[in-house]
Protein backbone atom coordinates (compact mmCIF):
# COMPACT_ATOMS: atom_id res chain seq x y z
CA UNK A 1 0.00 0.00 0.00
CA UNK A 2 1.67 3.27 -1.03
CA UNK A 3 1.10 6.97 -0.06
CA UNK A 4 -1.15 7.77 -2.87
CA UNK A 5 -3.60 5.18 -2.34
CA UNK A 6 -3.75 5.50 1.35
CA UNK A 7 -4.16 9.49 0.62
CA UNK A 8 -6.79 8.54 -2.15
CA UNK A 9 -8.68 6.32 0.46
CA UNK A 10 -8.87 9.50 2.45
CA UNK A 11 -10.20 11.97 0.05
CA UNK A 12 -14.05 12.16 0.17
CA UNK A 13 -15.85 12.38 -3.02
CA UNK A 14 -16.78 16.03 -4.62
CA UNK A 15 -13.53 17.60 -2.80
CA UNK A 16 -10.37 18.53 -4.18
CA UNK A 17 -7.46 15.79 -3.95
CA UNK A 18 -5.63 17.41 -1.54
CA UNK A 19 -8.05 16.76 1.28
CA UNK A 20 -7.23 13.30 1.83
CA UNK A 21 -3.20 14.50 2.00
CA UNK A 22 -4.89 17.01 5.07
CA UNK A 23 -7.03 14.01 6.54
CA UNK A 24 -4.29 11.75 6.28
CA UNK A 25 -1.44 14.69 8.17
CA UNK A 26 -4.24 15.07 10.94
CA UNK A 27 -4.09 11.04 11.73
CA UNK A 28 -0.48 11.05 11.43
CA UNK A 29 -0.54 14.39 13.50
CA UNK A 30 -3.05 12.59 16.32
CA UNK A 31 -0.96 9.30 16.28
CA UNK A 32 2.32 11.43 16.84
CA UNK A 33 0.59 13.21 19.67
CA UNK A 34 -0.62 10.27 21.28
CA UNK A 35 2.38 7.95 20.78
CA UNK A 36 4.30 11.53 22.62
CA UNK A 37 1.55 12.04 25.26
CA UNK A 38 3.40 12.09 28.72
CA UNK A 39 2.65 9.25 30.85
CA UNK A 40 0.86 10.98 33.54
CA UNK A 41 -2.10 10.95 31.31
CA UNK A 42 -2.02 6.78 31.19
CA UNK A 43 -2.22 7.21 34.95
CA UNK A 44 1.11 6.59 36.17
CA UNK A 45 1.58 10.02 38.25
CA UNK A 46 -1.41 8.92 40.18
CA UNK A 47 0.25 5.21 40.84
CA UNK A 48 3.47 6.68 41.69
CA UNK A 49 1.80 9.11 44.13
CA UNK A 50 -0.14 6.35 45.60
CA UNK A 51 3.02 4.40 46.51
CA UNK A 52 4.70 7.69 47.97
CA UNK A 53 1.47 7.44 49.81
CA UNK A 54 2.09 4.17 50.94
CA UNK A 55 6.23 4.62 51.81
CA UNK A 56 4.98 7.95 54.11
CA UNK A 57 2.92 5.84 55.96
CA UNK A 58 5.30 2.70 56.24
CA UNK A 59 7.98 5.40 57.47
CA UNK A 60 5.43 6.48 59.93
CA UNK A 61 4.81 3.49 61.59
CA UNK A 62 8.30 2.33 61.24
CA UNK A 63 9.02 5.71 63.43
CA UNK A 64 6.12 4.75 65.88
CA UNK A 65 7.39 1.79 66.58
CA UNK A 66 11.14 2.65 67.07
CA UNK A 67 10.09 5.08 69.69
CA UNK A 68 7.83 2.62 71.39
CA UNK A 69 10.85 0.27 71.55
CA UNK A 70 13.19 2.54 73.04
CA UNK A 71 10.76 3.68 75.62
CA UNK A 72 10.89 0.59 77.01
CA UNK A 73 8.23 -2.21 78.27
CA UNK A 74 5.10 -0.11 79.58
CA UNK A 75 4.69 -0.25 83.37
CA UNK A 76 2.17 -2.60 84.88
CA UNK A 77 -1.10 -1.70 86.67
CA UNK A 78 0.48 -0.41 90.00
CA UNK A 79 3.58 0.05 89.06
CA UNK A 80 5.79 3.61 89.22
CA UNK A 81 8.28 3.94 86.91
CA UNK A 82 10.97 6.84 87.61
CA UNK A 83 12.47 8.70 85.56
CA UNK A 84 16.08 9.97 85.79
CA UNK A 85 15.41 14.22 85.42
CA UNK A 86 17.91 16.40 83.95
CA UNK A 87 20.27 18.76 85.09
CA UNK A 88 18.59 22.29 85.39
CA UNK A 89 20.75 24.02 82.70
CA UNK A 90 22.71 26.89 83.49
CA UNK A 91 20.89 30.37 82.77
CA UNK A 92 22.64 33.47 82.05
CA UNK A 93 23.51 36.54 84.69
CA UNK A 94 20.98 38.15 84.88
CA UNK A 95 21.09 42.15 84.23
CA UNK A 96 23.43 43.95 81.97
CA UNK A 97 27.57 43.60 82.45
CA UNK A 98 29.61 46.20 81.03
CA UNK A 99 33.34 44.79 80.03
CA UNK A 100 35.89 46.39 82.68
CA UNK A 101 38.20 48.93 81.46
CA UNK A 102 41.77 49.57 82.53
CA UNK A 103 42.66 53.04 81.42
CA UNK A 104 46.47 53.93 81.85
CA UNK A 105 46.95 55.93 85.30
CA UNK A 106 43.51 54.47 86.42
CA UNK A 107 42.33 51.87 89.24
CA UNK A 108 39.40 50.64 89.39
Amino acid sequence: MNLETVVAALTLPGLPAWTGAVALGAIALVALCFVLMPFSIYGLRSRLEGMEAQLDEMQAELRAISARLTSGPPPRAGEVRLSASRAPAESAPSGRQEPRLNWPGHSN
